[in-house]
């Protein structure tokens, strides 16, 4: 268990029995509002040139905000997200998929700059609101994510020859000519789990399975691939976009494994494929940036957020030694991250922290209690 508390009351246990009051403050969402999230509520990444929001730094914000028990963040990001991203048909009565990238054009005004949606923020958005809709008991969160699931589901699924469903990256480009571009890190399992809930015609427990299979075949030394490729008569293949790297999207590949809960069938095979990291840490002292993972070669110093990321891995694989390194890390860099990796470090600590948990259904445990609640209700 994480050693080093950040908040400023005591890291406590799920366990009722311990009969202690939640911890209240949450110093690291504070300062991802007060770095990231705009008093809008979008979510802006300063260090691109077009200082840019994304539908995945909308669909974070509306997690976080809902771990903090904080709706009024929670209904400015998707409020902003409604009318910017999805041209104002984002409510109860429809959803059009998000626009995946918004920020300052070329000629200096501010709006969407690639139409394209992005299927793992747009899974993550409805999962937000299917849990703010039960957490809140609000339906209208829960029709609008009911609405959105059906154009994911419509427009970001595929069904592969010999492998069965799996989540496109998007509607457009991603599946052409027998060659289907996939990515391992957008799909969580207890996303799935919980998707599966509220559509069990759906095809998301089949995506659950064909989502693990993937992660083995492709991580022949314990590493994802930020990207891989399905060739229909041949099977997967090595991504001829992005190659064999792992690296700023596979490190969620580790994340997502490690918080699905151990009860999960397939937790313990996710993790049981991806033992590079650890292995990485235990031997060196450290993690890479980038992996070739067809070698399993690793190369770079990874950014704070890699260590907020894995610390929930490490944790899960009961490594001792490679938590108080990333322990570590975080204390002496947290200060200094930016977007990305707040987010990563806002996921790994939140877990180890046990401000939040997953059940076997998918569903989100927030560590609520009366006494924090006025602090977070914003």
């Amino acid at each position: 268990m994480w050693s080093a508390c950040w908040s400023a009351c005591a890291c406590l246990s799920f366990a009722s029995a311990a009969g202690q009051a939640a911890p209240c403050a949450w110093p690291q969402y504070d300062a991802w509002l007060s770095h990231i999230v705009q008093p809008d509520g979008h979510a802006v990444d300063a260090d691109t040139p077009r200082q840019q929001t994304t539908s995945e730094g909308q669909s974070y914000a509306m997690f976080f905000a809902l771990v903090a028990n904080d709706r009024a963040t929670f209904d400015r990001a998707l409020n902003w997200t409604r009318q910017n991203l999805a041209g104002g048909q984002f409510g109860p009565d429809g959803a059009r998929l998000p626009s995946w990238q918004w920020g300052r054009r070329d000629d200096g005004s501010y709006g969407v700059i690639d139409p394209n949606s992005a299927a793992d923020s747009d899974v993550w958005i409805a999962y937000d609101l299917f849990e703010a809709g039960r957490l809140w008991n609000d339906s209208r969160y829960t029709q609008t994510a009911l609405s959105l699931l059906s154009q994911i589901r419509a427009n970001e699924t595929a069904s592969l020859p010999g492998v069965g469903p799996v989540l496109l990256p998007g509607p457009k480009g991603f599946y052409q000519n027998g060659l289907a571009r996939l990515n391992p890190s957008y799909t969580p399992l207890f996303v799935l789990r919980r998707l599966a809930q509220e559509d069990p015609q759906g095809p998301w427990t089949a995506m659950a399975s064909s989502a693990t299979e993937m992660i083995r075949i492709v991580s022949p030394h314990g590493y994802a691939p930020d990207w891989a490729a399905f060739h229909v008569g041949q099977g997967y293949v090595v991504d001829p976009v992005s190659g064999d790297t792992g690296s700023y999207d596979a490190i969620r590949t580790y994340l997502w494994a490690a918080l699905t809960p151990s009860s999960d069938p397939l937790a313990q095979r996710q993790l049981a494929a991806l033992g590079g990291m650890r292995a990485a840490a235990d031997a060196n002292g450290t993690i890479p940036e980038r992996v070739a993972t067809t070698t399993g070669a690793g190369q770079g110093a990874a950014p704070v957020g890699f260590w907020g990321a894995l610390l929930p891995y490490f944790n899960a694989l009961n490594d001792a030694q490679a938590v108080t390194l990333a322990e570590h890390h975080l204390a002496s860099d947290f200060g200094r991250a930016r977007y990305y990796d707040r987010a990563l470090a806002l996921f790994g600590t939140g877990a180890a922290e046990q401000r939040y948990r997953f059940d076997i259904h998918g569903r989100l445990e927030p560590r609520w209690e009366g006494a924090c609640q006025s602090v977070n209700a914003r």
